[in-house]
């Protein structure tokens, strides 16, 4: 998958626990679903916003992180930025924000970015 890194849940906490600013979190579900709730610190960029928003992971640094309902759209979106060039490192969270919280992970209420996405 173009180099594309997959993380599981139990990973992912254990990554923004040690790395947090290092990190970018995005939540490329829609904001119908991103109401019931986001993983701590994520970031809303429902998927067909993704290209409209190339251009700010063009010199991006950190380590980006995707996640949807279950993986899917997440892995779309990493092969997509894969695809368009960008160097920063790709990971799809695996089974997405299901197996988040199936793992005893928390939601955090939504961003009020989420309500506009």
């Amino acid at each position: 998958m173009l180099g594309i890194k997959e993380i599981d849940a139990a990973s992912l906490a254990e990554l923004l626990e040690a790395r947090g600013e290092s990190v970018r979190l995005l939540d490329v579900r829609s904001p119908e679903e991103m109401a019931q709730g986001m993983i701590a610190g994520g970031e809303a960029l429902p998927l067909h916003l993704l290209p409209l928003q190339l251009d700010q992971f063009r010199n991006e640094r950190r380590t980006l992180v995707f996640y949807c309902r279950s993986g899917a759209r997440s892995a779309q979106a990493c092969q997509f930025l894969a695809r368009q060039g960008i160097r920063a490192e790709l990971i799809n969270l695996r089974g997405g924000i299901i197996d988040w919280v199936r793992t005893g992970q928390p939601l955090a209420p939504p961003t009020r970015q989420a309500a506009y996405a």
